[in-house]
């Protein structure tokens, strides 16, 4: 194999063992964090600058500022977020990124496959989920420093090619020409803090004279600019088919590191001249990957001051980039909520998952309303609202339930994640059962219509006060999961045994009245299927309160102070 050759397979070996590593320390870092993340997370309801904080904070954990990015994109799509608060995490987004160059700048391979062994054992000797995690997480370390030691071992020959260090020197006195290599890389990579580390390997290899950098700071901040446009692509891919919204938040992205970098350009020598001040002193050589390191935090840390007290411009020009047009009615018979761009964060992907859980209960309590009124007034245009809701609640839960089997195949759920979500899923199963049997008994009840059957008024009454049990009986045992205060499962089982007692009697009262002639026989068949269905709904009922007692909280996956204190005081004890 020639030299040549050898240079690219060994660059491309080491760039895929660092992205796998980075990747697998971000997947491990997310899982030992375990409800953490929702502590930073719930932090941008307060003030933009705890935004950029939740935002820094977020992105120093996921350790890629696109997939802060893409799930801040999700959550404005879903309407979780505004857009202001969008704006302050990318901001802090930016910030936190920096922190990967940082770690890459520590000179640290005579203790690589050390920290690669400690990691294995941790990781491979533990029973322990958290400690298990923060093993892999230090294996994963050691395997995003083997990359980069990978990457500087085949570089060095570049340095003694002349073709190659002509066609440096030409990029390094023309700043544009760097930062179109920048973006370039970053768009092939789809992975800024990748393209850095090769930028800092790369600058780290001598010139000819054996002390300077091959290419300069100079010659690498036009770079280091490049990487930071290239890095907004993957959020504008995101936005793609989302709310206007979320295209707005991508938009922004852009127009940080954009406007960033048209300043910056002018002010190369004057910024390159700062960054050697506040960096160590050394060869150039030795200390470039410093320099590039604090070049690119000074950078976003700047530029973040810069637009933190002009969000309201920003958010104006994205207004004006991306005007509003008419108001399109939201169908509510659709998934509002779910957003596969952010199945590899699961703490923002599970907190969707809720969300749309809570839209199909609240369409089953708006069913559950209208099957009174149909029976009351015969109103097939009722009926046929039921029917069409029960289709569309069970699109929905189709559709939760294979994202969450795409989240389980994802592999990123802490033990207690997995286990509030399995029983989740055994609620949503409830819900989706109470949806259809609504459809059956609005199609019992347009038989009855058909056929112009009139129920007594005693029946009715009877089918009132039954109906309007299993309305309270639902409704409290959704607010025992979303509150989680079970004091009340007692009372919602003896509703369950008032209901299957009044069901009995509407049989035999039913049975008397067609014995006196009150009412026709050929009511009891859709009768006797509408009373079926209300002791089936009562029985989901009892299966969501012993859900909720088996300690399924729904407030589990929602970040909010509230919860993050309860949780907090879990863990201390």
């Amino acid at each position: 194999m020639n030299s040549s050759m050898e240079v690219i397979f060994g660059l491309l070996g080491g760039l895929a063992i660092f992205i796998f590593g980075m990747n697998m320390m971000s997947e491990c870092l997310q899982k030992a964090a375990g409800s953490k993340m929702k502590s930073i997370l719930s932090m941008l309801t307060r003030n933009p600058v705890l935004g950029v904080l939740a935002g820094a904070l977020t992105t120093a954990v996921l350790q890629s500022s696109s997939a802060t990015t893409v799930m801040v994109i999700g959550f404005v799509s879903a309407g979780l977020m505004t857009l202001p608060q969008a704006i302050s995490i990318i901001l802090g987004a930016n910030i936190g990124t920096t922190m990967t160059a940082q770690i890459i700048a520590f000179k640290i391979s005579d203790y690589i496959y050390i920290i690669v062994f400690i990691g294995f054992i941790i990781s491979f000797v533990s029973k322990n989920e958290r400690v298990k995690n923060i093993g892999q997480t230090i294996f994963a370390f050691g395997l995003l420093f083997t990359g980069i030691e990978i990457m500087g071992d085949v570089m060095k020959p570049l340095a003694s090619s002349p073709v190659f260090t002509n066609l440096i020197s030409q990029v390094s006195h023309i700043p544009i020409l760097g930062v179109g290599v920048g973006t370039m890389m970053t768009l092939v990579v789809q992975s800024s803090s990748a393209t850095i580390a090769v930028l800092q390997n790369f600058a780290a290899q001598p010139g000819a004279d054996g002390v300077t950098s091959i290419i300069g700071l100079t010659g690498a901040i036009p770079i280091l600019l490049g990487d930071n446009i290239g890095t907004t692509i993957t959020a504008l891919l995101a936005c793609v088919g989302q709310s206007r919204d979320a295209k707005r938040t991508a938009v922004a992205h852009c127009i940080f590191n954009i406007s960033g970098c048209f300043v910056f350009i002018w002010l190369i020598k004057p910024f390159a001249a700062l960054v050697q001040m506040i960096s160590p002193k050394g060869p150039e050589v030795q200390v470039i990957a410093r320099q590039i390191a604090n070049a690119h935090t000074t950078f976003n840390i700047v530029m973040t001051l810069v637009w933190i007290p002009l969000i309201w411009l920003m958010v104006k020009i994205v207004m004006k980039l991306i005007p509003n047009k008419e108001e399109e009615q939201v169908d509510a018979t659709q998934v509002l909520y779910l957003d596969d761009n952010i199945l590899n964060q699961p703490t923002a992907a599970l907190e969707l998952v809720i969300k749309e859980v809570m839209h199909c209960s609240d369409m089953v309590q708006c069913m559950l309303g209208k099957i009174q009124n149909a029976a009351e007034k015969n109103d097939t245009k009722l009926t046929k609202e039921i029917i069409e809701k029960s289709e569309a609640v069970s699109n929905i839960y189709g559709q939760i339930t294979e994202y969450l089997a795409n989240l389980f195949a994802a592999g990123g759920l802490t033990e207690k994640q997995s286990t509030q979500t399995a029983a989740m899923m055994y609620v949503l199963s409830d819900i989706d059962r109470m949806g259809n049997l609504c459809s059956e008994m609005a199609v019992s009840i347009q038989e009855k219509i058909d056929h112009k059957y009139d129920y007594s008024s005693e029946a009715m009454e009877d089918l009132i006060k039954c109906t309007n049990l299993i309305r309270k009986m639902y409704r409290e045992s959704i607010k025992m999961l979303t509150t989680g205060n079970v004091e009340n499962a007692d009372g919602i089982i003896k509703e369950k045994e008032e209901v299957l007692d009044l069901d009995l009697k509407m049989r035999k009262r039913h049975m008397s009245r067609v014995k006196r002639g009150k009412c026709s026989a050929d009511l009891t068949a859709p009768f006797s299927k509408i009373l079926h269905s209300l002791d089936r709904m009562g029985n989901s009922c009892i299966n969501i309160v012993e859900a909720a007692m088996a300690h399924l909280d729904f407030n589990y996956f929602i970040s909010t102070p509230e919860t993050e204190a309860v949780e907090a005081e879990e863990g201390n004890a």
